[in-house]
């Protein structure tokens, strides 16, 4: 169902929630940022979304944005913490 080239990623700043559109539907992540740690509150993927790999596109979206801006990870979601612990290119931002 998904096709990547056709996603938009954005930051929804006042709801402090990162968000995929895929096809006119959406994943998303709520977030706190305190200074320099990104905290995961809550990965959500729609029944339609599911296993098609929109949430992992998300987490990887989230994770070089955190990369680039030099934040620290912690991932309160299961969803969050397991992706995060199959994605060794970003443990070196990971707090556990």
């Amino acid at each position: 169902m998904a096709i990547e080239g056709h996603d938009t990623f954005t930051n929804n700043h006042p709801q402090n929630r990162f968000e995929l559109m895929v096809e006119g539907v959406m994943v998303y992540a709520n977030y706190r940022l305190e200074q320099n740690i990104l905290t995961i509150d809550y990965v959500f993927a729609p029944p339609e979304l599911r296993g098609t790999g929109a949430a992992s596109r998300l987490m990887g979206h989230i994770m070089d944005i955190a990369k680039t801006e030099g934040y620290n990870v912690q991932p309160f979601c299961g969803y969050a913490r397991s992706w995060l612990e199959r994605h060794n290119e970003y443990h070196d931002i990971t707090d556990f």
